[in-house]
């Protein structure tokens, strides 16, 4: 059973190895093509937090956040495999921030083609969310084991 819930942490993490690995090799000086498709998304993201917060998002370079993605992702997955709750929680955080700004299915029309497009790429990251909290939610519900060890036997007084 180990060896299975070994298997499917490492199937589940392959999206985010794959994910960072790929925005890693095509990094280069300016973040990469991630960073190009990221931008108008951040932009338009920044403004809706400003028209609807009044809170002003502080200016960030593309290549620091596509940097900070590569790292949530890569330290994120390690950790989740070998069956922590802190590389669950880092995954969780960059879904939940990522989702939020890469699938704005909010800014289209709901009879576009792009809205449907964004909306079954933002519920499929609600899945992985999902999943996420599911583990998160099964670690902290099993009872710790305690050690084997037996305690010092006591000598009888007879």
């Amino acid at each position: 059973m180990a060896f299975v819930s070994f298997l499917g942490r490492v199937l589940f993490v392959s999206v985010f190895i794959l994910s960072a690995y790929q925005e890693y090799n095509e990094f280069g000086v300016d973040g990469g093509p991630a960073a190009k498709n990221l931008k108008p998304k951040f932009n338009v993201f920044c403004k809706h937090i400003t028209a609807q917060t009044g809170f002003q998002v502080p200016h960030v370079e593309m290549q620091h956040l596509i940097l900070a993605a590569i790292v949530m992702k890569a330290l994120g997955s390690l950790l989740f495999v070998v069956g922590s709750s802190f590389g669950a929680f880092i995954l969780l955080l960059h879904q939940a921030i990522a989702a939020t700004i890469l699938y704005d299915f909010y800014n289209y029309d709901a009879d576009k083609k792009e809205f449907t497009q964004l909306f079954a790429k933002f519920t499929q990251s609600l899945a992985l969310l999902g999943a996420l909290l599911f583990f998160i939610g099964m670690k902290n519900s099993m009872p710790r084991r305690s050690s084997k060890r037996k305690s010092a036997t006591k000598a009888k007084t007879n």
